[in-house]
């Protein structure tokens, strides 16, 4: 296996396209997101056959997130003289650890660990997915191969929840999670296959992190990505449970809008593609306002079939776009430290996602769906009030990419 690093110091430096070795961090990065989401569709089945409560069970999510937002704070500076294939492939097998005990799992306890290995698996990979990616091709395809990396989150959100949902009710839970597994080996022999040594272009420390932190703009912008992943977690989390408890409707009809809140989202992934290369800040403000109103409006409309499948499909949609531009915004203003900005992003969403499913927990076992429903327009609320008053656009004309996400 050869090295790249003799002439990749920068961003996109590779001399031709490896585009295999892409194709493998996106089976990577489809099959950690497969695996974040499964707890979502499958929470019923999961809380009442290890005798607990739908909120309880949702707490695999949170413990998923905290482990993810503390790895990828932390892996830049503690494996930074570490090979990126190596340390990628490590991840993966976590991942495959991870599914394995989750399935196995005779109570809360081994699910638990289980879900820990999948947060680290996953805040490490993703934290690093973005700057190695733009290692492996030129820099004229950064953002092809970018958008490539990116179509393995939207196609786990398609299917990963009506999926899931439909297989535990014809298998069983556990038997969703030995599935998982074994895609997550795939994504590990692929990636043994394909990905070159990459060695580190730099020495990131943990000092870094607070030196991009401080920068003008990006706390406030930090923030804002809090927000609103987890005003958005708030919701997903137990939106089958409160499809379930709320409107009544039965597994199968609860698989198919799920995949309706999928195929929404991927269609909402694919139009902010192109909006947020010209309308960013707008892209930014107006995912959130158009959630929060949703969840507003499903509040007063009360339990309603019709109204609950409507407004699903329409999160779907508006939240596909959220993913996009602030990846977008990520590059505009931190693009000469990109595993470092990376790692805060994800860490910004795994605790967003931590607090969301525990708000959303708490929310949920004391008061019920449509209270849950409220807490999370509340917080997208807050989301879109400090996206308008901390929010910085920056396009340094250093690092032509960025302009082009």
């Amino acid at each position: 296996m050869t090295s790249i690093t003799n002439h990749d110091p920068a961003p996109g430096g590779a001399r031709t396209p490896a585009w295999a070795a892409v194709a493998s961090m996106t089976i990577g990065v489809f099959s950690l997101v497969t695996a974040e989401f499964l707890p979502a569709s499958l929470l019923t089945p999961i809380a009442a056959d290890l005798s607990i409560s739908e909120g309880s069970a949702g707490q695999a999510v949170t413990t998923t997130a905290l482990f993810g937002f503390a790895t990828s704070l932390l892996i830049t500076a503690a494996a930074r003289g570490a090979d990126r294939r190596n340390l990628l492939m490590f991840f993966s097998a976590l991942l495959v650890a991870s599914n394995l005990l989750v399935a196995f799992a005779p109570g809360l306890p081994l699910l638990l660990f289980g879900r820990v290995l999948l947060g680290v698996a996953l805040g490490g990979f993703w934290a690093m997915s973005t700057a190695v990616t733009m290692r492996l091709v030129p820099a004229a395809l950064v953002p092809r191969a970018l958008a490539i990396l990116m179509s393995g989150v939207s196609v786990a959100t398609v299917l990963a929840a009506p999926v899931g949902s439909y297989l535990g009710d014809l298998l069983g839970w556990r038997d969703v999670f030995l599935l998982a597994a074994t895609l997550g080996l795939l994504a590990l022999v692929a990636q043994w296959l394909s990905l070159p040594s990459m060695k580190p272009t730099g020495a990131t420390r943990l000092r870094t992190l607070v030196d991009v932190l401080v920068r003008p703009g990006i706390g406030p912008g930090m923030l804002a990505v809090l927000l609103v992943f987890g005003g958005h977690f708030v919701f997903f989390t137990y939106l089958r449970a409160y499809l379930e408890s709320g409107s009544g409707f039965s597994i199968e009809s609860i698989s198919v809008i799920l995949l309706g809140f999928g195929a929404a989202n991927f269609l909402g992934t694919l139009l902010a593609g192109r909006l947020v290369q010209k309308k960013l800040r707008l892209t930014l403000v107006l995912a959130p306002l158009a959630m929060g109103s949703i969840a507003a409006a499903m509040v007063l409309e009360g339990a309603n079939p019709v109204a609950d499948v409507v407004a699903v499909v329409l999160w779907g949609l508006f939240f596909g776009g959220v993913p996009v531009a602030w990846s977008s915004w990520i590059a505009h203003t931190v693009p000469d430290e990109t595993e470092s900005a990376g790692g805060l992003f994800v860490a910004s969403i795994n605790i967003a996602i931590a607090l969301g499913a525990g708000l959303g927990g708490v929310v949920f076992d004391f008061t019920g769906g449509t209270a849950t429903i409220a807490a999370s327009g509340t917080v997208l609320a807050l989301a879109v009030l400090s996206i308008m008053l901390g929010v910085r656009l920056r396009a340094p004309a250093a690092v032509a990419v960025s302009a082009t996400l």
